[in-house]
């Protein structure tokens, strides 16, 4: 397979976050140079906002999906949007004797993982350039697929499903993280964003419903979901106070669009949910 070019992904806020990593950002990087997804708090009421508060938040989201993908020692895990590696690198400090990939569209996320991730404890990682709709792998080669906060952003998810089956041994397992839509909140997901949204082309338009029979439809079998969108809320005040912080200006898209994000799913209209499926 032939990867797509780099300049098909549009996603202004890796192009934001990347300038501030690059220029050494220290917030930032503390929040997001590893981990680009929401923060799961045990306690969320009790949550003090700061900057080591939300790493480990964000860490802790990693291993709930983590949790739902059954991993373990000894195996073969393919990470589709791994952005900068932060679940991969999670995983690589925690077990051994594992076979790990990272694949992405955007060779730049790729290689600040591969700047910034190194195996540990008889592992192996490796990252990749490609496209989670048509996964450059054989059959078979897997024990866990892994999309944590990102198939949103996936031309289907119905074909990304159907290509994480096929590279799943028999029983292994598919575990995502994603954000899951009411059916009153259907909608308006349906209408037309401009092309110059902070978060890019996003498809909020599947439901717990959806989700369902796309499992049956895939031979999946659905053994893990978990609404965590209590949990994640801190994320939002987390968000301004790092913006507050930052003193630079952020585009009114970004503030319209987040702030949207977090009156949906205070409504419940919009749930941050963690699903495992079954080969």
């Amino acid at each position: 397979m032939k990867p797509l070019e780099t300049t098909s992904v549009k996603l202004p806020y890796f192009d934001y976050l990347l300038d501030l990593l690059n220029n050494g950002d220290e917030s930032v990087t503390k929040s997001f140079g590893r981990h680009v997804h929401w923060g799961y708090w045990e306690n969320p009421q009790g949550a003090d906002l700061s900057t080591e508060e939300f790493g480990q938040a964000a860490e802790a989201l990693s291993a709930q999906v983590c949790l739902a993908g059954n991993i373990q020692n000894g195996l073969k895990v393919l990470d589709v949007g791994c952005g900068f590696g932060g679940t991969i690198a999670h995983i690589n400090e925690r077990f051994v004797d594992m076979e790990l990939v990272g694949l992405n569209l955007d060779e730049r996320q790729l290689q600040r993982a591969r700047d910034t991730v190194f195996p540990s404890g008889q592992n192996h990682i490796d990252f990749h350039h490609g496209n989670a709709c048509t996964l450059p792998y054989p059959d078979a080669m897997f024990d866990v697929v892994l999309a944590v906060e990102c198939i949103f952003h996936f031309p289907d998810r119905t074909q990304f499903f159907k290509e994480a089956y096929r590279v799943l041994k028999p029983g292994g397992y598919l575990a995502i993280s994603d954000f899951v839509a009411d059916k009153k909140l259907l909608p308006f997901t349906r209408w037309k964003l401009p092309d110059w949204t902070f978060y890019g082309k996003c498809n909020l338009q599947f439901t717990t419903g959806n989700y369902h029979k796309l499992a049956k439809q895939t031979q999946f079998e659905c053994v893990t979901e978990r609404d965590i969108t209590v949990n994640t809320l801190p994320t939002y005040s987390y968000l301004r106070r790092l913006a507050r912080q930052q003193g630079k200006f952020i585009s009114k898209s970004a503030v319209i669009e987040t702030l949207g994000a977090e009156i949906v799913s205070r409504l419940v209209l919009l749930n941050y949910m963690i699903y495992g499926f079954k080969k």
